[in-house]
């Protein structure tokens, strides 16, 4: 078996502690903290629900796949602006990442998308699809964040397992076959 290190990534509230949790095959390692009244005016609140925590280091899960030898090592970043020097040492020796994103604010996105560009790792943008949230097709996310061709784009939900294992295979598929290419 080989361990892999993939980067969950996204901004604020997008739900990258939800999609560890779900395809995590023990509990997470998760760096919450609740939020406080010091972040009001820098941590924007949005979601389906209140958030009242946020992850101030990383998420840390972990996935066999055996029939494919791997050991997916799952690190979920801290979405807010003012934890970002944690991103990269996240992204060191990492694999690829997944981008996790809410079309509810599209823009907040882009910051993540360019993190992983100007370091050329591999990545997918995950679509996590809310329930209150407008909807796209995959073409038109990745019109509307202007990503490169061989980038895929998926529609997930990451409250469910099936559909964040899909995204982490995906990951896996691709980053596999941008090494074969070069």
């Amino acid at each position: 078996m080989v361990p892999v290190r993939l980067v969950i990534a996204g901004p604020f509230g997008v739900g990258k502690t939800t999609f560890v949790r779900a395809v995590s095959e023990f509990e997470p390692l998760r760096t919450e903290e609740y939020l406080t009244a010091a972040g009001e005016g820098i941590d924007h609140l949005r979601g389906p629900e209140p958030k009242t925590t946020t992850t101030v280091v990383m998420d840390f899960g972990r996935i066999t796949l055996a029939d494919q030898g791997l050991i997916l090592l799952l690190y979920g970043t801290p979405g807010q602006e003012r934890f970002r020097f944690v991103w990269d040492d996240l992204a060191k020796g990492a694999l690829g990442a997944v981008v996790l994103i809410d079309t509810r604010d599209l823009a907040a996105s882009f910051d993540a998308v360019a993190f992983f560009e100007e370091r050329r790792l591999p990545f997918v943008v995950a679509v996590n699809e809310f329930q209150d949230a407008d909807r796209y097709t995959p073409g038109e996310i990745h019109h509307a964040l202007q990503l490169a061709t061989d980038v895929p784009v998926l529609l997930c939900d990451a409250r469910h397992r099936t559909s964040a294992h899909q995204v982490l295979l995906t990951l896996v598929r691709h980053t596999l076959a941008r090494a074969r290419a070069l």
